[in-house]
């Protein structure tokens, strides 16, 4: 049983979501990843005009004449979600807290996912994994997970994305699509990312407060780390501060932005409280683009 509470949250995420999907999603989501999985189809031999590529080269020396390797286009993805709900996402100076944010992504890009008949699964992450649902289909799954990332109390505050990632490796043998959602407020998982990044298509999806990139004039406050609890009190009515503020706030920013392209990991950028299904529209428009010059 769940509060009428939470059942108002999910059925407006859902009806919310759904709208999107359809109006603004419609065949970005199918363009962007139907067809760029492939499985083993058949080994035949050689023809004038296949790829030389495609060479199986065992059966080639077992046979004595060239062999090639045939593929079909995998029609069913796996959508894997691994999301962040340390102690830092359960801030948020808008309508909603930053995980809140995160289950809504996650519920638009579920629904798009289930839509064109594709698996979703999910990992819920601290500095330990807390949860994991194993991918499957259908509407009532995607309500299950939005239910999850709703009212999930995690044991842990701190963050282990490496943890996370190396989770994920172990229970997963296809390759999918991966989104990874947190603040990154974390350490030590550029490699794992890199590594991540090949064996799966990986998209990072940071989720940032407006608070926690600019604050306003309002005096002395007192800032609190969420997760290890150290505390400092600053003086927001001195205009230096704010502006050092905002400049540590858009460096981390761009640092992120570099780091995320030096793995040639794809990144979309969310800021809590503003449109994201636009954002999240020009983000599959970008990638498309840069998919086909790839080509």
């Amino acid at each position: 049983m769940i509060s009428k509470e939470l059942a108002k949250k999910i059925r407006y995420i859902q009806i919310f979501t759904s709208k999107a999907v359809n109006d603004a999603l419609a065949g970005e989501y199918e363009s962007l990843f139907k067809g760029r999985g492939m499985s083993f189809s058949e080994v035949r031999e050689y023809q004038i005009g296949d790829d030389i590529r495609t060479i199986d080269w065992n059966v080639t020396a077992r046979t004595g004449s060239p062999h090639v390797k045939l593929y079909m286009e995998e029609r069913e993805l796996t959508v894997l979600f691994l999301v962040d709900l340390s102690a830092s996402g359960a801030f948020g100076s808008t309508r909603q807290t930053k995980n809140e944010a995160a289950a809504e992504l996650c519920a638009l890009l579920a629904f798009s996912a289930i839509k064109n008949n594709d698996k979703v699964g999910l990992v819920l992450f601290t500095d330990q994994v807390e949860k994991f649902i194993p991918p499957a289909k259908g509407t009532r799954h995607v309500l299950r997970i939005i239910r999850e990332l709703l009212e999930f109390k995690p044991a842990q505050r701190k963050t282990d994305i490496t943890g996370a990632l190396e989770y994920l490796d172990r229970v997963t043998t296809k390759k999918g699509v991966v989104f990874l959602i947190s603040d990154f407020w974390g350490q030590g998982f550029e490699q794992p990312m890199r590594v991540m990044g090949k064996r799966h298509d990986l998209i990072a999806v940071s989720i940032t407060d407006p608070r926690e990139i600019a604050l306003p004039d309002v005096g002395l406050i007192e800032l609190e780390d969420a997760e290890t609890g150290q505390r400092v009190i600053i003086d927001t009515g001195s205009r230096a501060v704010r502006r050092r503020y905002e400049a540590l706030g858009a460096d981390r920013q761009e640092g992120l932005k570099r780091l995320f392209h030096s793995m040639d990991v794809d990144h979309l950028a969310v800021l809590n409280g503003r449109d994201y299904v636009s954002d999240l529209v020009k983000f599959f428009k970008r990638r498309a683009q840069r998919l086909r010059r790839l080509r």
